[in-house]
């Protein structure tokens, strides 16, 4: 499991348009990680949306937002399209850099257990450190409490 203060696990994945996006490109830059279950589905089409609305915000305080799910490139890009999305979408349909960051894991619901992506996301800052996690995500608010705490770093960190 990742900690806050240790190094990100670094990772290169395809993006929606099969273009490689690795970790340790953007270094000097915060980065806004969040894993999320499934292309087109309500709370990840709300999440989605909202980081999208937030873009400017988040560029602003110079940060990158990028989502990752297990769907592939292709799923990727028609949600995108689909829904006007303005963020860079992941491709992990190995499911690798899920598990490295903890966002694949047993997962219940109606009572039955199951494997699958739990809702997490991850602020790395600009040398490349885990700077705050949000495990088990509810999405109502969370774009919100992302860029607020993305601001209280920023600002104690001076970076």
């Amino acid at each position: 499991m990742i900690e806050v203060g240790k190094k990100a696990p670094d990772f290169c994945l395809p993006n929606q348009d099969g273009n490689e996006v690795c970790l340790k490109d953007l270094r000097g830059k915060w980065v806004v990680l969040y894993f999320y279950p499934k292309d087109n589905t309500p709370g990840c089409t709300t999440e989605a949306v909202d980081f999208t609305q937030a873009l400017k915000d988040f560029e602003e305080l110079d940060a990158v937002v990028l989502g990752v799910s297990p769907d592939s490139c292709e799923s990727h890009r028609r949600f995108i399209e689909k829904k006007n999305l303005k963020i860079t979408l992941l491709c992990d349909q190995d499911k690798e850099v899920l598990k490295k960051y903890g966002a694949w894991g047993i997962k219940k619901m109606y009572g039955k257990e199951y494997e699958g992506v739990i809702r997490t996301t991850v602020l790395i800052d600009p040398e490349g450190n885990v700077a705050y996690i949000w495990p088990k995500v509810r999405v109502k608010g969370h774009v919100e409490q992302v860029k607020k705490k993305l601001k209280e770093l920023k600002e104690r960190s001076g970076v």
